[in-house]
């Protein structure tokens, strides 16, 4: 099973902000057609990105999947190429154990920056990134391992 929810509404208030009718008003990240591999991730407010600008973007959301699944965030298409705007980590990448982890419940954040020459704006639920899910092989000599997120040996 794989899908996205939000994140509590006390993890909300210490990541977005103290804002019940914002919360409520989340938009579950879904795909636009048939054939759409990825799920859009909408803004939270209006954004305004001047040249060189970073902006870490909070999205209220976690997702679960499998443990040999992924997801995988990425730049939708006309990010990059209408607006020269890229994810400073390039790609993300969510492990299936980043659900609910105790720092933060497994609150997916976007990190974007403005690599043109001029401003964009962006209204809320416009969206920049988009999350894909996919299944990952392991290596034949791979260990068995049994430590989870968060702890240490």
């Amino acid at each position: 099973m794989r899908d996205f929810e939000k994140i509590s509404f006390e993890q909300f208030k210490k990541d977005v902000a103290d804002d019940r009718d914002l919360y409520e008003s989340l938009t579950i990240p879904h795909r636009d057609s048939i054939a759409s591999a990825g799920y859009d991730f909408p803004l939270l407010s209006d954004l305004t990105l001047e040249p060189g600008e970073t902006a870490k973007l909070p999205t209220g959301l976690k997702a679960h999947f499998q443990t040999d699944e992924a997801l995988l965030i990425i730049d939708r298409s006309k990010t990059g190429f209408k607006y020269n705007i890229r994810l400073c980590n390039q790609v993300g990448v969510i492990d299936s154990d980043y659900y609910n982890n105790p720092d933060n419940e497994g609150h997916i954040w976007v990190k974007v920056q403005n690599e043109d020459t001029v401003a964009h704006s962006f209204k809320r639920g416009d969206a920049l990134a988009q999350g894909v899910f996919i299944k990952y092989l392991a290596t034949d000599s791979d260990k068995k391992l049994d430590k989870e997120r968060g702890s240490t040996y």
